[in-house]
């Protein structure tokens, strides 16, 4: 039972995290496109907490932020193709630092596609104002990833170091 208590836990507080950095978002002209600053966030995550659970906590975030009003269904689409392949390439590859460095640009890359697909626009404009947040993601991932690995590393509960 106490495990499954930290586990819920777990999984809230890194819904939450996911859900509040994905509130704050760059505005890069095109409906749709903006970046979030959740991404380096979200890589991070599912290097050190895992795949499975950094879905369940982005599919959380996402439908709190969408019954909020915070996100609309392009937002929801562009947040899970991320999630996606990004977390899948983690993984699949392993959260060594160069599939870090290069999982959250091409999980951005991924979904300015697909939203490219489902407006029916052109990718290459949608590509080139998500290049600056791409950057952001690789330059920021590795220091955020190295800060969750040290909080993952151990909790104090009742004098006693346990962890998650």
């Amino acid at each position: 039972m106490k495990k499954r208590t930290k586990e819920i836990t777990l999984l809230a507080l890194l819904t939450s995290i996911i859900a509040i950095t994905g509130a704050f978002k760059i505005p890069l002209g095109i409906p749709g496109a903006e970046f979030q600053l959740s991404a380096p966030i979200a890589v991070a995550i599912a290097a050190v907490f895992g795949f499975q659970r950094y879905i369940i906590a982005g599919v959380l975030a996402s439908v709190i932020m969408f019954l909020l009003g915070m996100h609309n269904l392009l937002n929801v689409e562009i947040s899970m193709v991320f999630r996606l392949v990004a977390g899948g390439m983690v993984a699949l590859l392993g959260p060594s630092l160069p599939v870090l460095l290069i999982a959250g640009p091409i999980g951005s890359a991924a979904a300015r596609w697909v939203l490219a697909l489902t407006l029916d626009v052109p990718a290459i404009p949608l590509l080139v104002a998500a290049l600056p947040g791409m950057i952001f993601t690789a330059l920021t991932v590795w220091p955020i990833t190295k800060i969750l690995r040290k909080a993952e590393e151990g909790v104090l509960f009742n004098g006693k170091r346990t962890s998650v």
